[in-house]
Formats: C-alpha cells, structure tokens, sequence
C-alpha cells in the first residue's frame, strides 16, 4: 500500500467515529491551549516590566537603604541607613558620570504601616506622598503637563505647595482645574499623624506604573516641607531618613564603576564594613525582573507540559481500545495480503492525526483565548504577548506526541496473528 492509501484508510477509521475522535483530541486541544495562553501572559508580562523598568527614566542608579545583615538576622542599630545627607555629599563629592541627583522620602508606599492621603471637599485618596526637590522631573524624565513643578524658591520657603499625579488630579476633581486650588494632605495611622493644606501648583503628565508604584497615584511636595512637618521621618539625631536616591548618569557605560566608586564611598561615610544600602541599575532591575519572569514562564510551560504528557497517554489507551475493537478487521487485511508495516503504519498515522488536528485546534483555542482575554482586559492591564516560536513548539510537540503515544498500540496491532484476529468476536 502506497502512503496515500495509508493515510485515506486512517482518515475514514477516525471518520468512522467521530465522538471518540474528538474527546481523544481533547487533552492535547488543553494542553496545546494552555501553552499559548500561559506563554503569552508570562512573555507579555516580562515585556510590560520592560516598560515599566525603562519608564523610571534613563541611565539611572538607585540608592535604597538596606539593614545590614548577618546569617540572615538584622543587627542591633541596623535601621534605617539612607539619610538626606548622604545625598548632599555624594553631589559633593562631584563625581564625573553623574549628571544630576534627586533625593525621594515616601510615606504611603507598598509595605508602609503609614498612610497618606489627599483630601479635597470631602473626598478622601489614599495616595503615595513623595518628597523630593526641582531635579525630580530632569532625573526621572517624568514632567508636569498642566502648572509648574516644585522650584528652588519653595524648598527655600519650605512652602506648602503640591504637584498632583494625574490620576489623583482626575478622581479628586474631575474635569475641574486643580492648579491653584486647596487641598490636605495627612500622613499617619488610623486617624492619626499630621495633617496640612497645601496648595496645588502643577499636574504631572499620565505615566502609569512604574517597576515599584503607580506614577501616577502620588502627591508631590518639596523636601524641606516635608522635613519640617512630618516628625516621624527624622531619627534621634536629627537626620532626614529617605527612601532612594536617583541619580542620572552622563553615560549608562559607566554604571558598574559608578555603583563601584558610590558604594566605597558611602561606606566610608557611613563607617561600615559592609554597605547598609543597595545600588542598583535599571540594568539589575531589568535582569532581577527577567529572571522572575523566566522562573514564571518554566513553571506555567512545565504544568502545560504535564496536561500534553495526560493527554498523550490518553490517546495511547484510546488507541489500545481501537486495536481491540477492531482485531477482526486487521485478520481480513491481513488476510487478503496487508503487511505488518501497513497496519503499524495505518495505526500510527492515525494516532499522529488525531495529536495534529488537536494541536492546530489548540492554537485556534489559544490564540482566540488570548485576544479575548487582552481586548476585554481579563487580568487587569496585563499584556498578552503571542510569539511564533511558542506556537511552532506547541504543534510540533502536538505531533510528537501523537508520534510517541501511537507507537505501541500501532506495533501490537502489527503483531496480530491473523488466524487469531479472525476467530476475535
């Protein structure tokens, strides 16, 4: 028999029972779905860290406070270990990669005990409060849309002004100008801390979220205001604890020495051995990210895997049956002059038609998942990236299976006696 005869037999077998056809193909219709779907949230979620990471600005250091640590335990007096100061004497120090420096304290951010919110005209937005000083908006290449931006004059002043982030702006007034208006801002724990008026000076442009928060959700006011009015930010000797320290480099190339030379340097300033802060590049960020992500995409391709594996040895027991069935049907062609190849073959190409089909089904399934799922926004603002490459595999490994799962049962129905097939009832 010619492959073509071959192929036509196997065709009209698997016509022959449509049903059994289907729900064989069922599990690798899943497992093939799941693979597209699972690789394309995870892909798109690595690419919307991307953004995120390039959206904090360009050629970018972080200086974070860190606890020193030993065998994993916090030591006395370890507490906060990033000041105001420190700022002020790295700019000092006028290193020549750096291009400019912008000091942040938070109160309000992920992980924080303390709340922050801004109040106008009874409505109250739990928000992120960030103090900060004019170089803000160069470092972070992050800029006011509508007003201005905090200035020299009101750091001097230590003026009772605010920059709103757009979605604060929107949900406290609407389509009412904010620029020029009153509103109160508080820090502290349930009903208590600090609360103050200040006076609306600026909106900044819509960014989004960023690696860590919503750039958007946040209330912007000049660092010594900051200083001045909320108490719990200064420790018993009277120095500023701060959150981070951006720092915008002349040349991303020179990320590594600078991370090098900044480090020794607070280190000697903080008279420590091992550095009580952290250093990082928009680089590490991008690399820590990918790596999270790689480990995601591992564990969501592995379980997909395990459904292509179920559905596999599914195919194989429903190929045994059919062999079962139809042992009278092999006697006759092996009576009337079929070889072993013929019949090994026939049951092979069905079992790698059925994986096939249900392969290209499962590509159709997933696909479609993924654009339902990216048009109506399941997961929120999540991205859902398709790659050629995953569906390729996919219907590949679709076909191998059926390849693996179709050999025994295609060789024990070769194996067949025809004399003994003949007699089956």
């Amino acid at each position: 028999m010619t492959l073509a005869d071959v192929l036509g037999t196997a065709l009209a077998a698997l016509r022959s029972n449509v049903l059994r056809t289907l729900l064989t193909m069922l599990g690798i219709i899943i497992g093939i779905a799941a693979v597209i779907t699972l690789t394309a949230a995870s892909e798109g979620a690595q690419q919307g860290v991307g953004e995120q990471i390039s959206g904090l600005g360009s050629n970018l250091l972080f200086i974070r406070p860190g606890a020193q640590e030993s065998g994993g335990i916090n030591l006395p007096g370890s507490g906060p270990s990033l000041f105001l100061e420190d700022s002020r004497k790295i700019e000092e120090a006028n290193f020549e990669y750096i291009d400019s420096i912008a000091s942040q304290g938070t109160v309000g951010g992920p992980g924080d005990f303390i709340e922050a919110s801004a109040i106008y005209l009874g409505q109250n937005k739990t928000t992120l409060l960030l103090a900060t000083e004019p170089s803000y908006q160069y470092v972070r290449d992050f800029y006011v849309e509508n007003g201005r931006f905090i200035n020299e004059e009101d750091l001097t002043k230590k003026a009772l002004v605010t920059v709103l982030g757009a979605d604060v702006a929107n949900e406290l007034f609407g389509t009412e100008d904010p620029v020029g208006k009153s509103i109160r801002i508080f820090a502290g724990v349930g009903g208590f801390g600090f609360g103050f008026s200040f006076t609306v000076i600026g909106v900044m442009e819509a960014r989004g979220a960023s690696a860590e928060t919503d750039q958007d959700d946040v209330v912007i006011v000049p660092m010594p205001s900051f200083q001045a009015r909320i108490a719990f930010i200064r420790d018993p000797r009277g120095r500023t604890n701060i959150d981070q320290i951006n720092i915008k480099l002349t040349d991303r190339n020179k990320a590594e020495q600078a991370k090098e030379e900044i480090s020794n340097f607070l280190q000697t300033l903080h008279a420590v051995d091992e550095p009580d802060f952290r250093i990082q590049s928009q680089s590490d960020l991008l690399e820590t990210a990918t790596q999270v992500e790689r480990s995601l995409q591992v564990l969501v391709v592995s379980i997909a895997l395990i459904s292509l594996i179920v559905g596999g040895v599914g195919i194989m027991n429903i190929m045994l049956v059919s062999v079962t069935e139809r042992t009278r049907e092999i006697g006759i062609r092996k009576a009337i002059g079929a070889k072993r190849t013929d019949i090994l073959w026939q049951f092979l190409i069905e079992s790698i038609v059925v994986t096939t089909m249900g392969g290209a089904i499962g590509v159709l399934v997933g696909v479609g998942a993924t654009e339902i799922a990216e048009r109506f926004k399941i997961g929120g603002d999540s991205q859902y990236v398709i790659t050629p490459l995953w569906v390729m595999l996919s219907f590949a490994v679709a076909a191998v299976t059926g390849l693996f799962a179709g050999v025994y049962p295609a060789w024990r129905a070769s194996r067949l006696d025809p004399i003994e097939a003949l007699r089956h009832e």
